[in-house]
């Protein structure tokens, strides 16, 4: 019985040890507009020697936040790469960019940085799908926010976006989170304000020109800008999926939530294109 019990425990060692695993690597990425070089880390599936183009989904940290979040406070997330056949790509967005190429400082450049040349990078080192239909881009909180207004200002570039918990109208936070450094006081710059808020930019959007997954806790205290985004997106007959689940502001609920997010970009990946548009 000993023997018997030693030799299962050999085999799943020895299936342990040598199953496929997704490959996380950390690079340097420089950034000509910022001069600066900013950490990111790549999350490759095990078959990416295959010989394949992979298409790449690219995950926003939140405020505070860096490139190591995802891969620290989610663990075991990355499985996804190999469950989806995707690659994912966890870049830095800084302490409190909010993804904007901000007005005020010249090294907060970071809607340049992510949509045009983090992408270039990542296409130019990796087996990507160097197409829209190929790429999608998601976030938490900050990230959230960064995610959407990537993805509407760059719908060459993004084919799909999601969001969690994200800070999808900034204007009832005026004093919160670094934002006014990035765009100028509330007071004095309303016009950037109401320019760069994610709610506010729906008319760049037609009906299915963006795959688009939303996900915000009830317990959140961006519950109330997500169901007005909601709102807004069903009054524009722009098809999006929403999810709504107990759940607060935290990694529990995000660590959840990126499996949806990742699974709703897969599905937008291997979708047929349809004939009749």
């Amino acid at each position: 019985m000993k023997r018997t019990t030693l030799l299962i425990l050999l085999i799943c060692s020895f299936i342990c040890h040598f199953s496929p695993a997704a490959t996380v690597d950390t690079v340097q990425v420089y950034s000509n507009i910022m001069k600066k070089s900013l950490k990111t880390v790549v999350i490759r599936p095990s078959q990416y020697d295959s010989g394949r183009a992979y298409p790449v989904v690219y995950l926003l940290h939140g405020y505070s936040g860096n490139h190591a979040d995802w891969i620290s406070k989610a663990k075991g997330f990355e499985t996804a790469a190999d469950t989806h056949n995707m690659i994912i790509v966890c870049p830095d967005g800084g302490y409190s960019s909010w993804y904007w190429d901000s007005p005020v400082d010249a090294q907060s450049q970071y809607e340049t940085y992510v949509s045009k040349e983090l992408v270039s990078f990542i296409d130019s080192k990796y087996k990507t799908i160097k197409d829209r239909a190929g790429r999608g881009i998601t976030g938490l909180s900050m990230g959230g926010h960064g995610a959407l207004y990537l993805a509407f200002r760059h719908q060459d570039v993004f084919g799909a976006a999601g969001s969690m918990s994200g800070g999808v109208d900034i204007r009832p936070f005026p004093n919160n989170w670094n934002m006014a450094d990035r765009l100028g006081k509330y007071a004095d710059q309303p016009e950037r304000w109401e320019k760069n808020t994610v709610i506010n930019m729906l008319h760049l959007l037609t009906p299915n020109s963006l795959a688009l997954i939303i996900d915000c806790g009830v317990d959140d205290f961006f519950f109330k800008v997500n169901e007005k985004l909601h709102e807004q997106l069903v009054y524009r007959n722009i098809p999006h999926d929403y999810l709504v689940r107990p759940g607060a502001h935290n990694w529990p609920y995000w660590t959840n939530a990126v499996q949806y997010q990742l699974l709703f970009m897969s599905n937008y990946f291997n979708k047929k294109p349809n004939p009749s548009n």
